[in-house]
C-alpha cells in the first residue's frame, strides 16, 4: 500500500477497524488521525471527506454499529414515588438522597456536580459546594458550584432552585436536609455530607437509586428527566441548558 493516506487506504482501514471496535468510535479515531497526519500529508482532510471514506463509514456502521442503550429519564412521577416513599423516614442519608435527586431534577445538574467520584485519585475538595454558599427563602435554594467542567472561568455558578406548586417539592425537601445536616455536621464546610460524615460517592447514589428504579435508570437520568420537564412545560429551548 502507498505510504500517503488516500481515500482507498482510509476506507480500508475504516473497513477493518470496524469489525474490531464501534464503528462510531472509529470515526472519532480518524479525525483524530487526521490532526496527526496533516502537517506530513495536507490532503489527507480532503481524502477523510471522500464520499469512499463517508460511504464505507456509513455502510460499517449500518453493518457493525449496535444500538445506543440511552439511560431513561426521570419523570415527575418518578420523583413523587421516591418522596412519598421516604415521607416518613427518620434516616440522615434517606433525606440526602431524596434532596440530591431532586436537585439533580429541577436544577438540571449533571450527578458529578453533585457527588465524588468512586475513584480516589479524582476526587478534589476545591470541587465541593461550601455550606456557607447556601441561600434559603421560604420558596427557595440556592448554592454555587465549584469548578465543574463546564465553568471555563473557575469562577463556580449559583444553582437556583425554585419551589414546585405540585409533586415532590425540592425546597421543602432541601429545608428538612440542611437542618438535619447542621444539626449532625455543624462545623463542617461541606454542603453535602452522608450521616457518617463523608462526601457521598458515585457509588452511594447510585445503590440508594436502585431501591426505586431498575438499571435502565442512573445518575444521567435527573439532568434529562429536568430538561424534557422544562420543555412538557412550554419553557422555550433557548433557555434549558
Amino acid at each position: 500500500f502507498p505510504l500517503d493516506p488516500t481515500p482507498e487506504t482510509l476506507s480500508l482501514y475504516v473497513t477493518y477497524q470496524s469489525q474490531q471496535i464501534e464503528p462510531r468510535s472509529v470515526d472519532a479515531y480518524l479525525s483524530g488521525i487526521c490532526s496527526e497526519l496533516e502537517p506530513y500529508y495536507p490532503n489527507v482532510r480532503a481524502h477523510r471527506r471522500s464520499p469512499l471514506v463517508a460511504r464505507t463509514l456509513k455502510g460499517c456502521k449500518r453493518l457493525y454499529s449496535k444500538p445506543v442503550r440511552r439511560k431513561r429519564a426521570l419523570t415527575r412521577e418518578d420523583l413523587n414515588l421516591v418522596a412519598s416513599s421516604l415521607t416518613h423516614t427518620e434516616s440522615y442519608d434517606d433525606h440526602l438522597f431524596l434532596t440530591l435527586i431532586l436537585t439533580g431534577f429541577h436544577a438540571l445538574l449533571r450527578l458529578g456536580e453533585l457527588v465524588w467520584p468512586d475513584q480516589r485519585e479524582l476526587r478534589s475538595y476545591r470541587k465541593l459546594s461550601k455550606r456557607t454558599s447556601v441561600k434559603l427563602t421560604a420558596d427557595s435554594f440556592q448554592f454555587v458550584l465549584h469548578s465543574h467542567k463546564t465553568d471555563r472561568q473557575f469562577a463556580g455558578d449559583t444553582v437556583l432552585v425554585h419551589s414546585t406548586v405540585s409533586g415532590a417539592d425540592p425546597v421543602k425537601a432541601f429545608t428538612v436536609f440542611l437542618h438535619t445536616r447542621d444539626k449532625r455536621h455543624p462545623c463542617r464546610s461541606e454542603l453535602w455530607l452522608r450521616y457518617d460524615g463523608s462526601v457521598p460517592t458515585r457509588g452511594w447514589f447510585t445503590r440508594h437509586l436502585r431501591r426505586f428504579f431498575p438499571a435502565d435508570v442512573s445518575g444521567h437520568s435527573m439532568r434529562a428527566g429536568g430538561a424534557i420537564a422544562l420543555a412538557l412545560d412550554g419553557v422555550a429551548h433557548d433557555s434549558i441548558q
